[in-house]
């Protein structure tokens, strides 16, 4: 059902910058916010290619805490489909969500509650597609926690030289690129910026441009920079 490009991108590792930390009791959480999720299902199935729908919501509890705040939590269901790019094949998730909604007033509780439940539900049915999605969060085995990390004094911008096919697409521009991905480019790590390879740039090179990349007409490149694309 999934295209090549598509399936190369679900299959990678996911870019350490979209891993949030925190911390419950004495336990250390690593997640995926609700925004990134549903801005990475329109990056790689393509806005109207997928949907979801809430087929419960429910509450579970209700009690005041120590604070006298009314503390909430409710039960989320969700259905979540994803069509192929004609939308003649069609591929359902099912997946259950809790949330808990802490507030002074009653309605401000239910409405933290409902919405935290709905976004887990949706965080748990897309893990199902992979490591885009956070299902690697998931592997107690592996260390997600980012550390901060040193700065680095800015370098002066060169022009990288010409690229090679024979260079490996990094996961994060996969990622970061999809659309030019499924031009059938590849988007490649060189120094301090991202080159564009592939056959027929020239007549690809509005998407291109799209994307934010320059042309340099002396190393016949089009580039562009980590730290442009990081601002």
């Amino acid at each position: 059902m999934f295209a090549e490009k598509q399936l190369q991108v679900l299959k990678c590792d996911i870019a350490p910058s979209r891993i949030k930390n925190r911390t419950k009791g004495s336990i250390n959480l690593s997640y995926l916010e609700g925004f990134d999720l549903i801005e990475t299902a329109n990056k790689i199935f393509g806005h109207g290619n997928w949907s979801y729908t809430i087929t419960s919501l429910e509450q579970v509890s209700q009690e005041t805490n120590t604070n006298q705040n009314t503390v909430i939590c409710y039960k989320a269901l969700i259905r979540l489909m994803v069509y192929s790019p004609d939308h003649s094949k069609n591929v359902s998730k099912e997946d259950v969500g809790y949330g808990t909604g802490i507030a002074k007033t009653l309605a401000e509780a239910h409405e933290g509650a409902g919405k935290e439940a709905v976004t887990d539900a949706l965080k748990r049915a897309m893990r199902s597609f992979g490591n885009q999605f956070g299902n690697s969060l998931y592997d107690k085995s592996r260390n997600h926690h980012t550390t901060p990390q040193q700065q680095i004094a800015p370098t002066q911008h060169t022009v990288p030289a010409q690229a090679t096919t024979t260079q490996q697409p990094s996961a994060q521009a996969q990622y970061e690129f999809t659309s030019l991905f499924n031009l059938g480019l590849q988007v490649v790590e060189q120094g301090n910026n991202y080159v564009v390879v592939g056959e027929d740039i020239f007549n690809k090179k509005d998407s291109i441009k799209a994307c934010g990349f320059r042309w340099d007409a002396t190393h016949k490149v089009w580039y562009l920079s980590k730290e442009q694309q990081a601002a």
